[in-house]
């Protein structure tokens, strides 16, 4: 039985995080109906095992892990491997954040990864590292061949236009 002391707090951590748990989990899988599984699962995680984290970082941490650990669980998955994914659109109100955002999503996985929490969550190179488990210079090779993919494809204009 969960109290209402309990699940005004679970609200509160489904209200911060929300947005965050989201846009990551579709920078990973790039679909919504992906993004959506992992969103339920995450903060169901949560909800069961509601923790006492140390500060707000630690906080935000969490919830990017287990994020990215519900992704790479979902993606490894054998009906995942064996499916094609169907274009879904996603509306923006100036085509400019569109182009950038669906030229993110074409990046591989661990130049995504990087872009989103870098630039997206506003995580620096070293909190990216201890959340991914990776050197810091690696992130930062990564953040570097990610904006000169972004670059060449943003100036050399778009195919479809």
């Amino acid at each position: 039985m969960v109290t209402d002391e309990k699940k005004q707090y679970i609200e509160e951590m489904v209200e911060k995080y929300a947005d965050m748990v989201y846009r990551l989990a579709i920078a990973r899988t790039r679909k919504k109906e992906d993004a959506e599984d992992i969103f339920q699962e995450v903060f169901y995680k949560f909800s069961k095992n509601i923790l006492d984290f140390e500060n707000e970082t630690h906080e935000k941490a969490w919830f990017i892990r287990v994020t990215i650990n519900c992704s790479k669980n979902l993606l490894s998955n054998a009906w995942n491997r064996k499916t094609i994914a169907l274009e879904t659109e996603i509306e923006f109100t100036e085509k400019e954040n569109g182009d950038v955002y669906f030229e993110v999503l074409r990046l591989p996985l661990k130049y995504r990864t990087v872009i989103q929490l870098f630039y997206y969550e506003k995580l620096s190179i070293e909190e990216i590292g201890h959340i991914l488990k990776t050197n810091p210079n690696t992130i930062k090779t990564r953040l570097a061949r990610a904006r000169v993919q972004l670059k060449s494809k943003l100036e050399g204009g778009f195919d479809n236009e």
